[in-house]
């Protein structure tokens, strides 16, 4: 059949061309940008996933710059933390030194204070300059701004807080009281009463959690004298004596310095020197085990029996405690939680620690550090970090004291002090400060250091997904490429030939 109007085969021919070119240059665009997926139409849901992917990798991998930044800012911390750890080891080397006052003149003493009062001024400068693109890091600037602290707690430190919102209250729980190591001896007067027909004195040795030591008292010595001559080695012993009754019994108490499970109270009668008599309320008692501030009622050991000789021991307590909910970890009056939400320390007042009730501790109403170290931002991906001031006005405590009391004319300055109290204080600085490094140091390798690692796994990984889902196989294409141009050919042939088909019809006009 033969028609000219209308070349059917060449229209074909038109269509299949146009198909084959178009897979021909499907085929050249994704061989020139090595991408399968150029735009939405080549795949739509592959298109989705892949752009949701490189948002994820992006997100990773400023994810990943955060928690590089979050270690310089740390190493910069660490950088002013170690000199002053060095000046505080100095700072202890001078107290000491200037302790010794049976060698050392008045004008040395002086001359140590002088150099005293340079390290507390270059401790200062260090906690006020060091700085991270004028971010003030040792100053308190990324400390917790906290409020409504009850008058229960004595000292507090935060060391990391998220919570959503415009505050986080901190509640306490006691669970359990703390207790010092206390024992009571009964000596049914106001001074020692000893059998004359015994020889000897009353000799008991006193032992404690910092050591011990053996007394001797001789008959009509009166209790008061024996309590001042107890406290004179309180330091040795870590026990402190005083004159107490229980009912019409006077006696001495002998307490441990501090609270705790570690702390006790001991004491062993070497020689009773005919001090039990025949009165059986003499002796040496405990407290009742529910009550820690009363003395039992029955005598727990006689001055000679056995027990006594072999010595009559009362431990210490910890504080028990709930902290927001977290069972807190403790040791004698001081409670603490570390959690990814919230990481505190606190020191409860002796009335709260001994008493099992809820105390509204404080409300921490800000501040602090916020590293944004996970791919979505959100609570949970961030980290909070508080760097207190270590400034010599801020290193020590409320019951012993802080670092700037060291100074001329301050309580403890070595001086006039005998130093006994300055040291506690540098010895405590030195324990904050090195527990603030170790603190920066774990965030650094722990938190900082698995992050980077874990991120960086997480980066390869989703990049390979969506290089899976988006880039070209270049083996696959270029195979395409080939059947593309050769149906290119074949198509352009077949149009020519289909073209010149009709001019056949041109014969049968003779």
């Amino acid at each position: 059949m033969s028609r000219i109007n209308t070349n059917v085969q060449s229209m074909v021919a038109q269509r299949v061309l146009g198909q084959n070119n178009q897979m021909l240059n499907r085929s050249l665009e994704r061989l020139s940008t090595g991408l399968r997926i150029n735009r939405g139409k080549d795949d739509p849901s592959g298109l989705i996933a892949s752009e949701n992917l490189r948002a994820e990798i992006t997100a990773t991998n400023s994810a990943i710059s955060n928690a590089t930044r979050a270690d310089q800012v740390v190493n910069t911390a660490e950088g002013g933390l170690q000199e002053i750890s060095s000046m505080l080891t100095e700072l202890q080397g001078l107290v000491n030194t200037s302790s010794s006052t049976g060698g050392l003149s008045q004008e040395e003493r002086d001359a140590n204070q002088l150099q005293i009062d340079s390290i507390l001024q270059t401790i200062d400068r260090i906690a006020g300059a060091t700085s991270f693109q004028g971010m003030k890091l040792l100053n308190g600037n990324f400390d917790y701004q906290v409020s409504s602290i009850d008058s229960s707690v004595s000292d507090f430190k935060v060391n990391g807080a998220k919570f959503n919102g415009t505050s986080q209250d901190i509640d306490v729980i006691v669970t359990q009281s703390a207790q010092q190591g206390i024992l009571f001896l009964s000596f049914g007067g106001t001074s020692l009463d000893l059998n004359s027909a015994d020889s000897g004195n009353f000799t008991i040795e006193i032992t404690g959690a910092n050591g011990s030591r053996e007394l001797q008292f001789a008959s009509g010595t009166a209790l008061s004298d024996m309590v001042t001559a107890i406290n004179t080695f309180s330091d040795i012993t870590g026990i402190t004596a005083s004159v107490a009754s229980s009912g019409a019994t006077t006696g001495i108490a002998l307490v441990s310095s501090d609270f705790g499970d570690d702390e006790f109270s001991t004491v062993k009668v070497i020689n009773e020197a005919g001090m039990q008599g025949s009165d059986t309320n003499i002796g040496i008692y405990t407290m009742e085990a529910d009550d820690a501030g009363t003395i039992e009622t029955t005598v727990d050991a006689l001055f000679d029996s056995t027990n006594a000789a072999n010595g009559i021991r009362d431990s210490g307590q910890d504080i028990g405690a709930i902290i927001n909910g977290i069972a807190a970890t403790t040791k004698g009056k001081d409670i603490s939680i570390n959690t990814d939400f919230l990481d505190v320390e606190m020191t409860l007042s002796t009335s709260a620690s001994q008493t099992l009730a809820q105390i509204d501790a404080f409300k921490i109403t800000g501040g602090g550090a916020d590293f944004q170290l996970a791919p979505t931002v959100d609570i949970g991906g961030q980290v909070s970090l508080g760097i207190g001031d270590v400034a010599a006005r801020k290193l020590g405590s409320s019951v012993n004291g802080f670092l700037d009391d060291l100074a001329s004319g301050k309580s403890y300055n070595v001086s006039d002090s005998d130093g006994t109290q300055a040291q506690k204080i540098v010895t405590e600085a030195i324990s904050q400060v090195s527990s603030l490094r170790g603190r920066l140091g774990a965030f650094q390798k722990n938190v900082i250091g698995a992050t980077i690692r874990s991120l960086g796994i997480a980066v390869e990984n989703t990049a390979a997904a969506e290089s899976v889902i988006r880039d070209a196989d270049f083996a696959s294409e270029t195979a395409a490429l080939t059947r593309s141009q050769i149906l290119s050919q074949a198509s352009t042939n077949v149009l020519s030939i289909a073209n010149n088909q009709p001019q056949a019809a041109l014969q049968l006009l003779g």
